[in-house]
C-alpha cells in the first residue's frame, strides 16, 4: 500500500484505531501482551492479562520463556474474548541511547509477523514500555504507530489493528499521531 492510499486520518483506510480501556475484554484475534522475559504474571498489562485468562496461560508460557527483549511468542487466549495472546518484551527505558527505539519497533513487528504467520484478522496492542517500564509515552506512541504503519503499508495480515490505551492522555497521544478526531 503507498503512502497515498493512507486516507485523511492516517489510518491506511481504517485499518488502525484507538480504543480507551481494558485490552482483555477486547474481542479480536490477538491482543498483544506487555510481558516481561519469563512470561509470568507480573505488574500492569501482564498481570491483567494472565489472571483474565485463566491459569491455563501461565502453563502455555512456561516453556516458551525466556523470551529476549525485542521478539514475541504467541498462545492460546483461553478465557479471554481474544482466541491468542502474542507476548512481547519491550525494552526498560534507559535514556535513549541504549537501542531502546529500535527494540520497541521490534516488538511490534515481531508481534505483528506471529499474527501474520497464524493468518490472524485483527490485533490489540497495548502501550509496550509505556508504563512500569518507564518509556516515555509520547516517543513509545510515536515507534508504535510508526512500527505498525511500516508493517501494514506491506502486508494484508492483520486486517485490523487496535491501540487499545488506558486512560485519555494516553488515547489522544494515539489519536492525535493517527490524526484522528478526539
Amino acid at each position: 500500500m503507498s503512502t497515498s492510499d493512507k486516507g485523511r486520518d492516517g489510518t491506511l483506510g481504517g485499518r488502525m484505531a484507538v480504543v480507551d480501556g481494558d485490552i482483555t475484554r477486547l474481542d479480536v484475534d490477538a491482543i498483544v501482551n506487555a510481558a516481561n522475559s519469563q512470561l509470568r504474571p507480573g505488574g500492569g498489562v501482564a498481570g491483567a492479562v494472565h489472571h483474565a485468562a485463566g491459569p491455563e496461560l501461565e502453563r502455555e508460557c512456561l516453556p516458551l520463556a525466556p523470551c529476549p527483549v525485542g521478539e514475541a511468542r504467541i498462545t492460546k487466549g483461553y478465557r479471554l474474548p481474544a482466541r491468542h495472546v502474542i507476548h512481547t518484551v519491550g525494552p526498560v527505558w534507559e535514556g535513549g541511547g541504549c537501542g531502546e527505539a529500535e527494540l520497541l519497533r521490534s516488538c511490534y513487528t515481531e508481534s505483528l509477523r506471529l499474527a501474520d504467520e497464524a493468518g490472524l484478522q485483527s490485533v490489540a496492542f497495548p502501550a509496550v514500555s509505556a508504563g512500569i517500564f518507564g518509556y516515555p509515552p509520547d516517543q513509545a506512541c510515536d515507534e508504535a504507530v510508526s512500527a505498525v504503519t511500516s508493517w501494514l503499508e506491506a502486508h494484508d495480515l492483520p486486517r485490523t489493528v487496535t491501540f487499545c490505551c488506558f486512560g485519555d492522555a494516553a488515547a489522544g497521544l494515539y489519536r492525535a499521531r493517527l490524526g484522528l478526531d478526539t
